[in-house]
């Protein structure tokens, strides 16, 4: 597959175009995603710390560093990375997302470059960065390894990238399909599809495949008692996050 072909799955985007303008109510049918946010980033600024050699504790430890957020829907991450100092591009295929994510980071004061684009299209027009964030998008993609090759294309050498997605077993969909969309009704039915979920096993050997090392996975674990959400190294059953280099 060439890299300007795009493996969006148009049925994928309309669910997400549909819930645009919700983005950035912490109520609505995004809550899900706002629960979850301090706990994917506290994994995403630690490796990228980590791998760059900065320090979390300055003004602005990312300048220096271009991160895409590709699939970034409002912008809930785009706009951290930003202020952490990064120069950032929020890329979506959905369009309706980017008005709602632009007039945002307006009001925030913050600069982004939104697009309406996909990986592949970066890839073919020759973009690089040092860290691609992709986060909760390959299981809503039609080919992940095409897709996942087209983000370790977008990398530079020595580039981090940080790919989130949801496991594939019962619990997950307990947890994800019958609790998010069914019971609680956060989300619209049908948001997530449970056959298109991947295994941790799964993700780690399309990684493999996609030319990227992973270095480090990790889970994102719901407690209900505490109503919260923390990383687990052990926990991967629902949610969970890798972080894999290019090397050379």
């Amino acid at each position: 597959m060439q890299a300007s072909e795009s493996t969006v799955d148009p049925s994928e985007i309309a669910k997400f175009e549909a819930m645009a303008a919700e983005w950035w109510d912490p109520s609505g049918k995004f809550k899900p995603l706002h629960m979850l946010n301090p706990c994917r980033l506290d994994y995403i600024t630690g490796q990228i710390a980590g791998e760059f050699g900065r320090d979390r504790g300055t003004a602005a430890p990312f300048a220096g560093l271009r991160i895409l957020d590709i699939g970034c829907g409002g912008g809930l991450l785009s706009e951290p990375m930003a202020r952490l100092g990064a120069e950032v591009v929020g890329a979506d295929a959905a369009e309706k997302n980017l008005p709602v994510a632009r007039i945002h980071a307006e009001q925030s004061g913050l600069t982004i470059d939104y697009r309406h684009t996909t990986a592949e299209a970066l890839a073919a027009a020759g973009e690089q960065f040092d860290v691609v964030l992709n986060m909760e998008v390959v299981e809503h993609v039609a080919d992940p390894l095409s897709y996942l090759t087209a983000c370790r294309e977008l990398l530079k050498p020595g580039g981090l990238h940080i790919c989130s997605t949801i496991n594939r077993n019962p619990k997950s969909y307990a947890m994800t399909i019958l609790g998010a969309e069914v019971i609680m009704r956060w989300l619209p039915r049908g948001t997530h599809e449970w056959s298109k979920f991947i295994t941790p096993e799964e993700l780690i050997d399309l990684l493999q495949r996609s030319g990227v090392e992973p270095v480090d996975r990790k889970g994102f674990v719901f407690n209900p008692l505490s109503w919260s959400w923390s990383i687990s190294a052990r926990d991967l059953s629902v949610n969970y996050v890798t972080a894999s280099v290019k090397r050379g």
